[in-house]
Formats: structure tokens, C-alpha cells, sequence
């Protein structure tokens, strides 16, 4: 048997949120969970010691589709494999890459077999399949692998979107076909989790979940959220799906979402999330705290001595001021990237471990209705 599995430790009874235990061979993961996003086998700015000891990340998210073009799947196996090669002790999730190749517009041609594109680096000709993306993750020793999905647009009609979702639930059996098989041949390789389509049509995503159920799969994906829906309608298709999927496996969220989603998801039964805008906010100088967001280039931070968040336990937080990062960031100097994406990483895994506590302690609903009640911004 792949060597994932779930266990649910303690339910919200007034909510769909649980708390549970993910077991991988790189170690259990604590749910609900926060993946941060490591596309390229790095968090941009931060160390892996950083990762694994300071900010206590049990498992992280990389590309396939990156890595797949730079360095190569074949180079990551003949070096040890992903954990190895990044030197990363603990689990590893990673995507099947669709997302970004449907990203590329004129660059792909999507057919029945796969996914036909030309590499953003230097115009070579590639084609994805839902067989070759799994064999490209069992190359990198990944503990959860994800079917090769197609993710539309935002908007487009629901004859469009169910021709899509067709075409994600014959992928997705054609990459379980072939894992079995693989499996067969190595049972300790990662899960493999197929990706729930339908845009934002809640009959189609009922419609894909009962139809991956019959993979009977180690747990379930919500794909095709936070592409320009509003956000109302990403909770709505989640709420759509999650009452079909087997609550005895994990359901993840893919690129979801700011800090005050993240609670309203795990009430709908998310055990797993991602996203890059911890990351990618912090390099733009858009840090989140408990009190609520914080512009560091604004002027009524140039003489503060603060530090951006003083209930944070962070490096940056019990170091540094609000003036002194204001000044890196406008400096343009590498360290404010350092400083800043760890802190939003420390916000973002904060905000997980209190609401795992709120859900152990049965104390949920009331941490649910205190993040609604609070929408501010920081001082």
C-alpha cells in the first residue's frame, strides 16, 4: 500500500472543520495544513533550516512542471530524488504541473492524449500525458502526487467547462491506471490524488467528484479555485464537492488562499491548502499580521519603530522595525525579501495552528465568528 495515510482526531459538530494526522514516509503532517509553495524546489528567500526549524513546516508543495523543464525529473531520480536533492527532510506534495501548462495560452495545444507545449525557457516542444506526469513525480520521490487535471479559465460556459471535466475524469483514470501499475512494481511510492473540475458550476463538480470516487483514490484534490472567481463562489463549489468525497481521506484546496479564507475553507472540511501569496505579497512589500495587512512602503512607516507584528514569534518580528524594513524594502536590498517572506509564512502557519487548536479544544465556531467580526487592516 502507498505509504500515506489519514486519520481524523477530532470534528467541529456545528461545522464540516476537522483536525487529523496525515502520515507520510517523510514523517506526519498535523492537519489542517498550510503547504507554503516551493516551485522550484526552494522558497524564494528562505533557507530549508528556516522551513523545517524556525517556522516548523511539515510539508511543502513544488512544481512539476519547472522542475520537469529545469533541472529534469531524470537528473532529480539519478541524484536521490527530490527530498535528497533539495535536502529536505520532511513530506513533500507535488502538482502535475497542468496548471501552469494551461497557463501558457499560445504556447499549448491541449488533445485528448495530453497536453502538447512549447517551454517558456527556450520555445522546445514537450508534451504532457496523464501517464508521463506520474512517472515524472514517482521520479522525484514525491509523498502525495497529483493527476494531470485541466483547469479552465474564468469565465466560460458550462458546456465548455463539462467538456473539460470530462476530459480531467479520463486523465484522471488513465493516471490511476497507470500508478496502479507502477505501485505494483514499488509499493512504497506516495499517493496519488485525482483533482475535482468543473468551474464554477456546482453540477459538474458533483458530477466529477462521484465520478473520482470510483479510484477510490488516498485522498481528493478541489482544483480550478482562485482563478479570477469571486471569492463567495470558490467556498460554493468547495461546499458543492466536499459533502460527496469520503471523509475518511483528506481534501485539499489548491491555491487558496488570504489569511481570513483560510478558516472559512477548513469549515467546509479542508485539511490541506497552498498558495504563493505569503511569498509572493512579502517580495511586493504586502505583509499580512493579526491586526490585518501592512503596506511597508508607506510613509507612516519611515520613523516606526514597531516590529511589523508584536503578537509574531518570528526572526524578523523580534529583530526588526517597521522603519528598518521600510528602508530595505525601498533600498531594494535582498534582505527585506528574507525578512518579510518569513514573517508571512509565520503568519499563514500561525493562523493553521490556531485554528487546529480552536477545532482539538472545541472551541471552532467561536474562532470562526472572531475572524469574520474583524476585518481591519494594521495601524
Amino acid at each position: 500500500m502507498p505509504q500515506v495515510s489519514f486519520e481524523v482526531v477530532a470534528e467541529c459538530p456545528q461545522t464540516r472543520a476537522r483536525a487529523g494526522l496525515l502520515h507520510t514516509a517523510h514523517g506526519i503532517v498535523e492537519t489542517p495544513v498550510f503547504m507554503p509553495v516551493g516551485t522550484q524546489g526552494s522558497v524564494k528567500g528562505l533557507t530549508q533550516r528556516d522551513l523545517a526549524d524556525e517556522l516548523g513546516v511539515q510539508i511543502l508543495l513544488a512544481n512539476t512542471y519547472h522542475l520537469f523543464l529545469r533541472p529534469g525529473h531524470e537528473l532529480i531520480r539519478r541524484l536521490g530524488g527530490l527530498h535528497r536533492f533539495m535536502s529536505w527532510p520532511s513530506a513533500i506534495l507535488t502538482d502535475s504541473g497542468g496548471f501552469q501548462v494551461f497557463s501558457l495560452s499560445g504556447l499549448r495545444r491541449i488533445t485528448d492524449h495530453g497536453v502538447e507545449f512549447r517551454s517558456h525557457l527556450d520555445g522546445d516542444l514537450h508534451t504532457f500525458t496523464p501517464e508521463s506526469t506520474v512517472d515524472a513525480q514517482l521520479a522525484f520521490g514525491s509523498d502525495i502526487l497529483m493527476a494531470l487535471d485541466e483547469c479552465p479559465e474564468y469565465p466560460v460556459s458550462h458546456e465548455f467547462a463539462r467538456e473539460s471535466m470530462d476530459r480531467t475524469v479520463r486523465w484522471a483514470r488513465q493516471a490511476h491506471e497507470h500508478y496502479r501499475r507502477r505501485l505494483a512494481e514499488d509499493p512504497s511510492v506516495g499517493a496519488l490524488f485525482p483533482i475535482v473540475q468543473g468551474s464554477i458550476f456546482a453540477d459538474l463538480r458533483r458530477q466529477c467528484a462521484t465520478a473520482l470516487l470510483d479510484f477510490d483514490a488516498d485522498g481528493y484534490a478541489m482544483g480550478g479555485l482562485s482563478v479570477g472567481e469571486p471569492r463567495a463562489l470558490s467556498l460554493e463549489m468547495v461546499e458543492a464537492t466536499e459533502t460527496i468525497l469520503p471523509r475518511s481521506r483528506p481534501r485539499y484546496a489548491m491555491g487558496v488562499g488570504m489569511p481570513d479564507e483560510l478558516p472559512e475553507y477548513v469549515a467546509r472540511g479542508v485539511d490541506m491548502m497552498d498558495c504563493v501569496l505569503p511569498s509572493r505579497n512579502a517580495r511586493n512589500g504586502y505583509l499580512f499580521t493579526s491586526q490585518g495587512r501592512l503596506i511597508i512602503k508607506h510613509a507612516q512607516y519611515k520613523e516606526d519603530e514597531r516590529p511589523l507584528d508584536e503578537k509574531c514569534r518570528c526572526y524578523t518580528c523580534s529583530r526588526y522595525s517597521r522603519a528598518y524594513l521600510r528602508h530595505l524594502f525601498l533600498s531594494g536590498e535582498i534582505l527585506y525579501a528574507v525578512l518579510a517572506t518569513r514573517h508571512n509564512l509565520c503568519r499563514y502557519l500561525d493562523i493553521m495552528r490556531e485554528i487546529r487548536q480552536a477545532i482539538m479544544s472545541g472551541l471552532f465556531p467561536e474562532y470562526l465568528r472572531s475572524v469574520r467580526s474583524a476585518g481591519h487592516e494594521a495601524s
